[in-house]
């Protein structure tokens, strides 16, 4: 990823594409983007089902989850230097194709361990469908275009992780669980091949550096080791396990060995120079810090509406939708804004805005419908584009042009595990703090007997009058945890936007479509 930039060249006589079949390549490549991060969150609703079916412990189902994410993790920030070796559209086009294969295998899996070797497969495949798909939109549209095609591949990156647990849950409902995996190899199959049909005659000169193994190992084992003790430690009651302190050693030890190797190798896996400059620490703290408190807000809405509001899991994927749905809208008007407007101004407004509709979700009651529960999270999309845009927008023009590649692809890597972070602590937290608020309203609750009383005089036994007032009990214990942790995540936004102040105001204007791999 060190790689400086290099020019495009077209191998065949056909000219660069326009008009429609422009805009068909922006579809494919938004396509690809879409189902890369679809695939971090189509799986979540389909664990019980897939464990169920594959005779494993939803614990073990999990696993289905971590490998996709760890394989993901890994490959992202190697894509600038696999594009330099063997050209970012073959591997663009090959990974996709791969990604199609392994999606297929993961859906024909007969245990638990082929759906895993097939997942984590799927998730190397994946990881480099991001970013280079953000690359090869920046090198085939024109400047005047970008930011309209860069609003669309943004939106792909919001609106995926949110659409994921829908698709999975109706999938589930209505087929089986395999056709979550199945559901891709037409996307994929399709978007390959398109995309070299359009693609292939662009081409770059090959940089034939040499393999920087010992960094791919590291990063391999720090990253496979976080990734497993986030996604068992609540399982396993953190750091009272063995399993996980041993995880965190490796993790930490492995970490700080790969900063290291990196920083004075000649040919590194990963360019860590890039964090010299102070522009682009500030967008990727703000970036990974706003993405975390955006993804702890996907994963907890749909997690208490489906859990302790009786939604299904299509229900609640429906009403978190939303967000996506205004987002669509607002990103070109983001996108535009971007090379016109100071970039920090934007994001900081956008980001605050976020976390203000987060502190407005913190007074909820359980008697909420459908609506008071969407039209919050309809107002939060209004924020993402300005938020997510213009981010990349800044960090990318903090940064030297030869050096472009390696931040977005950085960027990219740390966002992929922010979100992994926020989906742990959010859960855990939230499940903390429910076993607090009951025990604490149980000795608060019907002081007076006046409910069991009502209830005995209604010819209620004992039993079932316990069992009522544990119900209501619980109930107003989670709405209590949610609400407390909504108020959490709020603040997190305002804090995110905070930091983008740090950000030395840009000495260029960088179009969004202007990143990288």
């Amino acid at each position: 990823m060190s790689q400086a930039a290099r020019p495009t060249v077209m191998t065949t006589s056909d000219a660069p594409l326009t008009g429609g079949m422009l805009w068909v390549a922006a579809i494919v490549l938004s396509a690809a983007n879409f189902i890369a991060v679809l695939n971090l969150t189509i799986a979540n609703v389909a664990v019980p089902n897939i464990a169920g079916n594959l005779g494993a412990t939803t614990s073990q189902g999990t696993w289905v989850i971590t490998s996709y994410a760890v394989g993901e993790a890994i490959t992202v920030p190697l894509t600038g230097w696999l594009a330099a070796r063997f050209g970012a559209v073959r591997v663009f086009v090959g990974a996709l194709f791969m990604f199609g294969v392994f999606s297929v295998i993961g859906g024909l899996s007969n245990s638990l361990g082929l759906l895993v070797v097939a997942r984590i497969f799927q998730g190397f495949s994946g990881g480099p469908l991001m970013p280079l798909s953000q690359t090869l939109l920046m090198r085939i549209f024109p400047k005047e275009k970008g930011a309209a095609a860069i609003g669309l591949w943004s939106i792909t990156t919001l609106v995926a992780p949110v659409i994921g647990p829908i698709l999975g849950g109706y999938l589930c409902d209505e087929y089986s669980w395999p056709w979550v995996f199945h559901i891709n190899l037409p996307i994929a199959g399709i978007s390959a091949f398109f995309a070299w049909k359009l693609l292939k005659r662009y081409s770059e000169p090959l940089a034939r550096n040499p393999i920087d193994l010992v960094g791919l190992g590291l990063l391999v084992t720090w990253v496979a080791a976080l990734q497993t003790m986030l996604d068992e430690g609540k399982d396993l009651d953190w750091f009272a396990s063995n399993k996980i302190v041993i995880l965190a050693i490796i993790a930490a030890i492995g970490f700080i060995a790969f900063i290291i190797w990196e920083f004075y190798e000649e040919h590194p896996a990963v360019d860590l120079k890039v964090f010299r400059h102070r522009g682009f620490s500030a967008s990727v703290l703000t970036i990974s810090l706003a993405y975390a408190a955006f993804f702890g807000v996907c994963v907890l809405t749909p997690l208490w509406l489906q859990s302790f509001m009786g939604y299904t899991a299509t229900k609640a994927g429906l009403a978190t939708a939303w967000s996506g749905v205004t987002a669509i809208f607002v990103a070109p008007i983001a996108a535009h804004l971007t090379t016109k407007v100071d970039p920090r101004k934007l994001v900081f407004g956008g980001v605050v805005w976020m976390g203000l509709v987060t502190l407005w979700r913190a007074v909820a009651t359980t008697d909420m419908g459908f609506w008071d529960v969407a039209i919050p999270l309809m107002a939060m999309g209004l924020g993402l584009p300005f938020f997510f845009v213009t981010t990349t927008a800044l960090a990318i023009a903090s940064v030297e042009e030869r050096e472009m590649d390696s931040g977005a692809g950085l960027m990219n890597f740390l966002r992929t595990l922010s979100g992994a972070f926020a989906t742990s602590l959010v859960t855990t937290v939230w499940s903390n703090k429910i076993t607090y608020n009951h025990a604490e309203l149980v000795g608060l609750a019907d002081s007076d007997q006046s409910v069991r009383a009502m209830l005995k005089s209604a010819g209620v036994t004992t039993d079932a009058t316990d069992q009522v007032i544990d119900y209501l009990i619980t109930n107003q214990g989670v709405m209590l945890a949610t609400n407390q942790l909504m108020w959490s995540i709020g603040v997190a936004f305002i804090i995110a936007a905070s930091v983008i102040w740090l950000a030395p105001k840009p000495t260029r204007v960088v179009d969004p479509s202007a990143g990288g791999h």
